[in-house]
């Protein structure tokens, strides 16, 4: 699956609505149906991306990582631990995921093209080298524009339909001030904004910031699915699209970005540990 908070903003509000709306564990999926759903749809590869984030973090605070010399590497092994995060996934998941929903889109990701997608997916989500994956993406998005094709259009329609609601920016917007606060309250960096001026700061930069976010996806999405046909990229478009897939897509995101979220505060509080490396 392609993906890319405050807690009590995303991640409850999901559990008060689907203890509202359906008796609490009567349509709820069962743990292991929940585990045969993440590596179906490729959610636990997903997942354990978000590791490879971890790299974004210094430059966010202005700080060299090479400077901790290993200590950097152990340190976020330690803290975006893959099967600590699969866990949390799935104890969130038991708790809001509906069966109907959970069918619908193991139904489409068990099919041929679903599979195909995922194995692509997957092998997307863990390159390392974002840099070079996004300007080989952007290489082909430029060919196809020159073309004129019509690709573009339904790469677009894909990314849209996985962020229907729009809460991309706001979730990795709360991932930074997250973060930031929490290196702040540890004594990592000297922060001169109140949480209020930062919010404000960052609502002045979101027309950049969201311009930059869809021109990176579009990248994503077309260095993902270069080897797929056009019909393939209509049939997912179309099938992302559908009401239960948006359910899906809509809470795997919530879960993903509080999981960022938690990790980056932990991070953040655990790099007031760290001592600069020193030559011997």
């Amino acid at each position: 699956m392609t993906y890319l908070l405050r807690r009590t903003a995303l991640i409850t509000s999901f559990i008060l609505m689907t203890s509202v709306l359906l008796p609490a564990q009567t349509f709820a999926a069962g743990r292991d149906r929940i585990e045969a759903f993440l590596t179906t749809t490729g959610f636990d590869v997903a997942l354990e991306s978000i590791a490879l984030s971890s790299a974004s973090a210094p430059q966010m605070l202005g700080i060299d990582p090479d400077g901790f010399g290993s200590d950097w590497k152990r340190l976020t092994e330690d803290v975006f631990n893959i099967e600590d995060m699969h866990e949390t996934a799935v104890s969130i998941l038991e708790q809001t995921l509906r069966d109907e929903a959970l069918n619908h889109a193991v139904e489409f990701y068990a099919s041929d093209l679903g599979q195909r997608l995922v194995e692509a997916e997957n092998a997307s989500h863990l390159r390392e080298d974002e840099d070079a994956k996004q300007q080989e993406g952007q290489e082909i998005v430029a060919d196809l524009i020159k073309e004129g094709s019509s690709r573009v259009e339904n790469l677009k329609r894909m990314n849209s339909a996985i962020d229907s609601s729009g809460t991309a920016l706001r979730a990795l917007q709360e991932i930074q001030l997250r973060f930031l606060l929490a290196a702040s309250a540890s004594g990592v960096i000297d922060l001169q904004l109140s949480a209020d001026e930062l919010r404000e700061m960052m609502r002045q930069n979101e027309t950049g910031m969201r311009q930059a976010l869809q021109l990176s996806a579009l990248a994503g999405a077309a260095y993902t699915y270069q080897d797929f046909s056009d019909a393939d990229v209509v049939a997912y478009a179309d099938a992302l699209e559908q009401p239960l897939m948006q359910e899906v897509y809509e809470l795997l995101n919530a879960v993903q970005y509080e999981i960022m979220a938690m990790k980056f505060e932990d991070l953040a509080a655990r790099m007031a540990d760290l001592h600069p490396a020193q030559d011997i």
